[in-house]
């Protein structure tokens, strides 16, 4: 379960002990954007002794590392995958094509092999570019330790050459005129992402990985990061990036389900078994059937994972 995954640069020690301690569900430490290229090689250093030396609970660890078309890519990977049993995931950014990950895999196979770990390290992949969105489904099918998708908008916003500076909210420039029942024309907003958000949903879903959100850089503006994360939730994703601890609880929240959805699953599953095992039964003047139930069932298996993630 990843409602929510904290970033934290590798090259900050103070913030691993707090970051360890917070209730986000996945961490990943940043050796990527969050780090200038002088202390790239310091903070991989930094960040193979956080995951050994660092209680980390049960939380999903991972590294962002390098993207691959840079001098520091294969050697974070080896780096991590090699001194870090307590690692999870590698965080793969700008991931274009099926073959990114592709060697990735084949690094992790053989260090895995030399190294004799038990556990594989799993991968997941930023989409944030317009060659990656293109080529998505493909990427989605590269491997068998592919686990999830992250929406990186930051960087596809540049990929695109869109004008939009704010990095997960909506653009005012993406609007339009219409008119009312009156005949009074209203101005409407729209969200220039969904396209990608919804595909890229779309994708994980048919192929069994997790979608993600990415980041909402306005980290004082809780409302706002609350109003982007229910969008991708409304859209089928599992969870959202935090930039910010702040942002880490909003994400828990939206994420897990809430006490209506909980009470209306328990209702509908009693319901239905009170009806003998009939296919479809009215309930408050309302058809529910099986795909109901599926729904129901799918509610309360996330509340266990919510729970457990508690203890």
């Amino acid at each position: 379960m990843q409602r929510s995954e904290l970033a934290v640069p590798a090259s900050s020690e103070k913030f691993f002990e707090k970051a360890a301690k917070g209730p986000a569900d996945g961490i990943f430490l940043d050796l990527e954007d969050a780090v200038v290229p002088e202390l790239k090689d310091k903070a991989r250093e930094l960040a193979v002794a956080a995951l050994n030396e660092i209680d980390w609970g049960n939380k999903i660890m991972a590294v962002r590392v390098n993207s691959l078309d840079t001098k520091w890519a294969y050697r974070d990977i080896i780096a991590v995958a090699e001194r870090c049993p307590r690692l999870d995931l590698i965080l793969l950014p700008k991931t274009n094509m099926a073959a990114d990950v592709y060697v990735v895999e084949q690094l992790l196979d053989g260090i895995e092999a030399t190294i004799g770990r038990k556990k594989p390290i799993g991968i997941e992949v930023l989409i944030e570019t317009a060659a990656g969105l293109a080529n998505v489904e493909e990427i989605a099918q590269a491997s068998d330790r592919l686990e999830a998708m992250i929406f990186g908008v930051g960087d596809f916003t540049i990929s695109m050459r869109a004008r939009d500076p704010f990095t997960g909210e909506s653009n005012p420039r993406y609007r339009m005129y219409g008119r009312n029942e009156k005949g009074e024309r209203e101005l409407h907003w729209n969200d220039p992402w969904h396209f990608a958000l919804a595909r890229i949903a779309t994708t994980c879903r048919a192929f069994g990985l997790r979608p993600l959100d990415g980041p909402y850089a306005d980290f004082k503006n809780p409302e706002g990061f609350r109003s982007s994360a229910e969008r991708a939730s409304a859209l089928g994703f599992e969870g959202k990036w935090a930039i910010h601890p702040s942002q880490v609880e909003i994400a828990n929240e939206v994420f897990a389900p809430d006490p209506k959805e909980l009470a209306w699953a328990k209702i509908i599953k009693e319901a239905m078994a009170a009806s003998g095992g009939n296919g479809a039964i009215q309930l408050d003047g309302k058809l529910v059937d099986l795909a109901h139930i599926k729904l129901a069932d799918a509610l309360l298996e996330r509340q266990a994972l919510v729970d457990a993630r508690k203890r």
